[in-house]
């Protein structure tokens, strides 16, 4: 069987027909769940607000997350290879903001913020999140401005069902 053949998609030479402007007011209609993505490990913690997350596979269970490869995350989870999706609440829109830079918190002063716990990985995983999936990083792929990353979970941890926080028309909403 021949391996299969990887491409990195660099688009950033291309012009373009649609303005950055309109497509991200394009964007900002699409409602999505929103996720704290953490890292831990010898290059230290750290995390950001997400929406751009989703499955891949579940034989094996694989997932995505879109980051911007020039933020100090990137390069923390980069080094520390791995992550956690932490699927956010509707009461974690005050945690939302923290970990999107809003108010000026930024670096390990962002985890004084919600109840934390390490599982498999060592990814700080949300205690009370909707959902966490701990995940070992299989690649990363540089596209435009971005990263995508692709992560293997190895645990789930499975907090109580209740509304989950959506973010659309740069707004959040409860759902």
């Amino acid at each position: 069987m021949e391996a299969p053949v990887t491409q990195t998609l660099d688009i950033s030479e291309r012009s373009t027909l649609v303005p950055a402007q309109t497509f991200r007011d394009g964007m900002s209609r699409v409602g999505a769940a929103v996720h704290i993505i953490t890292t831990g490990g010898l290059a230290g913690r750290a995390g950001f607000t997400a929406t751009a997350v989703s499955s891949v596979s579940d034989e094996p269970p694989t997932v995505l997350v879109c980051l911007n490869r020039n933020g100090r995350s990137a390069a923390v989870l980069a080094e520390n290879g791995v992550f956690c999706i932490n699927t956010l609440a509707v009461e974690h829109q005050a945690l939302a903001d923290v970990f999107a830079g809003r108010g000026g918190i930024g670096g390990e002063e962002r985890f004084l913020h919600g109840a934390w716990e390490e599982r498999v990985t060592g990814a700080p995983v949300l205690s009370e999140a909707l959902v966490a999936f701990d995940c070992r990083v299989v690649d990363l792929r540089p596209v435009a401005t971005h990263q995508i990353l692709i992560g293997q979970v190895e645990a789930v941890h499975l907090g109580p069902a209740r509304p989950a926080l959506i973010y659309a028309n740069r707004a959040y909403h409860g759902l």
